[in-house]
């Protein structure tokens, strides 16, 4: 009687330890595929610049100042057009106020379209550097990188406003109005990539938290890389990202797909994407999962990591290039 209770527990264990791997599996998206090093770079020193500017000279961004939201936007549109990129300013008002929109174009009418978008205001009077300062220097380091490789594929960044309460899951969000613009064109759009939060970095042992205590079983508890983030229901386009950044620097790169209702998933401006069925991922450090300056004043410029910052950017070029993601 005793080896059966114990043969039978031993069947129930490793039923167990299947599911959860194969829960793992269909979460984690484990590949063993990979890329080449990138042979581009990018200037850390500029990010810092970037995040700097957007965080101290137009401190306060929040949506109360659109007088410093104009110069967020202008300074992010003089980038733009600086790489060579075609620069639209997308306007709307919202309380009687106006706000804007920048998108920069590229490759325009070649192939399939990428999206890639970053918030630019943040929430309340916060520095916002993590948030979003490091979503924006991004973009604009993106944007240079992708206006002198000459893509071979139509590429779009968008610098969204309003993503911040009290808008949030509001129609007034910037990338709210974005998607609804390009809605029309969803069988010409691969997909959305949106940079929310990339500067936070921890080698810690315990630095990373989760929404769930099944998820320390797939992921580090260093908060020493970057996540792809998306819907249970978008799987490929989640995977297609993650295998398109992978190894194209030493940072490494994990990516969850899940539920809307798990805490986070959808915390940003890609789900606006999602009710017009274009597929949308989020890149991000995990948020407030790992930055416990997350809406508060001590977002600053100085404690952010701006060398694996400048490695985010390299390999989102590299998965934007045509053969990653088609």
């Amino acid at each position: 009687m005793k080896r059966k209770l114990i043969l039978s527990a031993a069947r129930i264990l490793g039923l167990l330890v299947v599911i959860v791997e194969m829960i793992g599996c269909f979460i984690a998206q484990p590949t063993f595929r990979k890329n080449h090093p990138s042979t581009v770079s990018v200037d850390a020193a500029r990010l810092k610049v970037h995040v700097s500017t957007l965080s101290r000279t137009f401190h306060p961004r929040d949506w109360e100042h659109p007088a410093n939201l104009s110069k967020c936007a202008d300074y992010i549109a003089t980038q733009f057009a600086n790489t060579g990129a075609a620069v639209e300013s997308q306007e709307f008002k919202v309380q009687g106020k106006r706000y804007r929109n920048v998108i920069g174009r590229f490759g325009v009418g070649k192939g399939s379209k990428v999206v890639v978008g970053a918030h630019y205001d943040t929430c309340g009077d916060t520095p916002g550097a993590d948030d979003n300062a490091s979503g924006i220097a991004a973009l604009i380091e993106l944007a240079y990188l992708t206006g002198a490789s000459a893509p071979q594929r139509e590429v779009e960044l968008v610098a969204y406003v309003l993503e911040e309460p009290p808008f949030f899951r509001t129609s007034h969000m910037g990338s709210a109005i974005h998607a609804e613009s390009i809605a029309g064109e969803k069988s010409n759009i691969t997909g959305v990539i949106v940079l929310e939060m990339v500067g936070c970095f921890n080698d810690e042992k315990g630095s990373q938290s989760y929404p769930s205590l099944l998820l320390r079983a797939f992921y580090p508890r260093r908060g020493n890389f970057i996540a792809v983030a998306g819907r249970w229901d978008q799987g490929d386009w989640i995977k297609a990202v993650k295998v398109g950044m992978l190894g194209s620097t030493d940072l490494p790169v994990y990516s969850i797909r899940a539920p809307s209702a798990l805490p986070g998933i959808d915390f940003s401006d890609h789900f606006n994407y999602w009710p017009y069925g274009i597929k949308a991922v989020m890149v991000t450090d995990t948020s407030f999962y790992r930055n416990k300056a997350y809406h508060a004043s001590e977002d600053t410029s100085d404690r952010l990591d701006y060398d694996r910052m400048s490695k985010v950017v390299v390999a989102v070029f590299e998965a934007l290039r045509k053969n990653k993601l088609d």
